[in-house]
Formats: structure tokens, C-alpha cells, sequence
């Protein structure tokens, strides 16, 4: 598996693969967040975003929000946050997952930061399984909603 930023060649790959992997999380009341997912220019310019390439392909996709960006939710001053972590379902159970969250924590650390945190749908039960394997604790002072019908868990992970 290769982990590095996604190139403008991969723009495309990179959203198909964010949408896939949340097409069966998305209930309606979010429909405009598909094209969200789509745009990784946009979140590129604005945040990181890193791939995962498994045979060449794009297999994952992960959005890392540095300090400052406009694309950070619930992160505090000390602390790391990503976004949109998504893995193609023909790749996931691969590792693609665990490997671009630590790939976030990595960064996270390198800047200074104390700790982690993120945002998860209610219902993405195996992202919040890997996120209990990885050290995240649910952090419920921090769940929130953007839309109503749409609610959002926050985690949380100390370093």
C-alpha cells in the first residue's frame, strides 16, 4: 500500500471512491454532501488530502484538516482532525482505513498537536469499531447535528 497526497490526475478517482464508500450512509437529508465528497480539489486547497493506492488505484481517501483550515469541525487548538475517511468497499478489511488515520495522527503529532479528533455519522458502526481499536473514545459533549436527521458522533484520542 502507497500512502501520499492525491494528484490532480487522481482528483476524480479520489471523489468517486469518497462517494461509494458513503452512497449507503446517505439518507437523503444530505444530498448535497455527495458533492462535498466529490470535490477534492476543493478540500485539497483548502485541507490535505492523502490516498491510499493499492495496486495503483486509488483504494482510499482521507481529508486531513491542519491547523487553520476551514474544513476542521470539533477540533480544539491542540488538537488533530480528519474528515471524509473513506475506503472503496471492494478494499475495505484491507487496512486502507487504519492506515490513513495513523497517517492523520502522524501529522497531527508532527504539528504540535495533543491529541485527535473527528466526527463519525451515528450509523458508520465499523468506522467506529476501527476508531475503538485504534484508542478513540466517544466523546458525546461533542456530537452535533449540520442537518436535521443527520447526527454526528464525536471521538476523541489523546496522545
Amino acid at each position: 500500500m502507497e500512502l501520499r497526497r492525491v494528484r490532480p490526475e487522481e482528483l476524480a478517482a479520489a471523489g468517486d471512491v469518497c462517494v461509494a464508500a458513503y452512497e449507503p450512509f446517505l439518507t437523503g437529508a444530505e444530498d448535497d454532501y455527495r458533492e462535498r465528497l466529490r470535490d477534492v480539489a476543493t478540500r485539497d486547497s483548502q485541507a490535505e488530502v492523502w490516498v491510499a493506492l493499492l495496486d495503483g488505484r486509488v483504494a482510499g481517501v482521507v481529508t486531513w484538516c491542519p491547523p487553520g483550515s476551514p474544513w476542521r469541525e470539533i477540533g480544539r487548538d491542540d488538537e488533530g482532525e480528519f474528515r471524509m475517511l473513506a475506503v472503496d468497499p471492494s478494499a475495505q478489511g484491507a487496512g486502507v482505513g487504519t492506515a490513513l488515520a495513523m497517517l492523520c495522527e502522524e501529522h497531527s503529532r508532527a504539528s504540535g498537536a495533543t491529541g485527535m479528533a473527528l466526527s463519525s455519522l451515528a450509523t458508520m458502526t465499523a468506522a467506529h469499531r476501527m476508531y475503538a481499536r485504534l484508542g478513540y473514545e466517544r466523546d458525546p459533549g461533542r456530537d452535533w447535528s449540520p442537518l436535521p436527521g443527520v447526527d454526528l458522533l464525536a471521538f476523541r484520542k489523546s496522545f
